[in-house]
């Protein structure tokens, strides 16, 4: 085993860690410039034009400010190196971060259905809006899609769970905004109930992302394991390295968005403790480098040949 193999190992996984956050930082700061504008006119249109469903809809862009802001604020933490606290490091504050996400957008979500509720309870009081309610909502509609599109880009190609999460809140803000458009023109045609209806189907939308995400995230929280696929493909990698005759017990919990493996390695019983030691030394250099794996932790097991046994049992 080359010790430089270990160091560039080391270096490679420290540049990506590094990619994420710099791409989780640039991506959120566009969402950021994004929502300070399309809340601020939404909220002032909703207002002067008499719309609960655009004014709906501002909100859900105002709590998908705060969320940029708890992202950059996880983004930040979860850089930190591993200390005597964090052994494994401080990847768990993204998983936080999507809890608090679902949190929140569970949050805006009851409270758009409480007070689509309300308004109903009156329809002949709802007002008829103005017609300029229906172009700043289907200008949002186009800029939100937009900001999903370019920021489920970056998700994928750093691989973030938290930044796929909060691109498809900027998702479910454009669906938002494409049936508030449809309740506004509902409402300038003569169906003034269709606004208040547009409004509670924005906040179930929000309330059922948000379950899900936090949902989600409360299990990755308890350790979750990752999917089995991803596990056999670990296991396949163990099998597949020299000196390895099988494994067995392998573990997996999900860290953020790496994984912390345990798993029992068996190597033929007559090799010494020192070449043992090095086969699982190559065992978690090979898994490190083909998967998204924080940490390897390897217990070595004898193997004895079946035939071998066999023999042995009949001397």
């Amino acid at each position: 085993m080359n010790p430089s193999d270990l160091r560039e190992d080391s270096e490679d996984t420290t540049s990506t860690l590094a990619e994420r956050a710099r791409a989780a930082s640039r991506s959120t700061w566009v969402s950021v410039a994004v929502n300070v504008v399309l809340s601020s006119a939404q909220i002032t249109v909703g207002v002067l034009s008499k719309s609960q469903a655009l004014i709906a809809d501002g909100v859900h862009s105002l709590s998908d400010l705060v969320a940029d802001f708890v992202v950059l604020l996880a983004n930040q933490h979860s850089q930190k190196d591993a200390d005597q606290d964090h052994p494994y490091g401080h990847q768990r504050y993204e998983t936080a971060a999507s809890l608090v996400l679902g949190l929140l957008l569970l949050a805006v979500g009851v409270g758009m259905l409480w007070a689509a509720a309300h308004k109903l309870q009156a329809p002949e009081l709802i007002p008829t809006v103005h017609v300029t309610a229906l172009w700043v909502a289907g200008a949002a509609l186009v800029a939100k899609e937009l900001l999903f599109r370019y920021m489920l880009k970056v998700a994928k190609r750093v691989k973030s769970s938290m930044l796929v999460a909060n691109a498809w809140h900027a998702r479910s803000d454009a669906a938002s905004s494409l049936v508030v458009g449809i309740g506004i023109i509902g409402n300038l045609l003569g169906y003034p109930i269709l606004d208040p209806i547009a409004a509670a189907i924005v906040g179930f939308m929000i309330t059922r992302m948000g379950w899900s995400f936090g949902w989600d995230a409360m299990h990755d929280l308890m350790d979750r394991a990752v999917d089995e696929a991803e596990v056999q493909a670990i296991r396949a990698t163990l099998v597949g390295t020299p000196g390895v005759s099988g494994v067995h017990d392998v573990r997996t919990r999900k860290m953020g968005d790496l994984i912390v493996v345990d798993a029992h390695l068996e190597v033929p019983a007559d090799l010494s403790v020192e070449q043992g030691h090095n086969i699982a030394v190559l065992a978690r250099q090979r898994v490190m480098q083909h998967h998204r794996v924080l940490n390897l932790m390897t217990h070595v097991d004898p193997y004895q040949r079946p035939d071998l046994d066999h023999a042995a049992s009949q001397k």
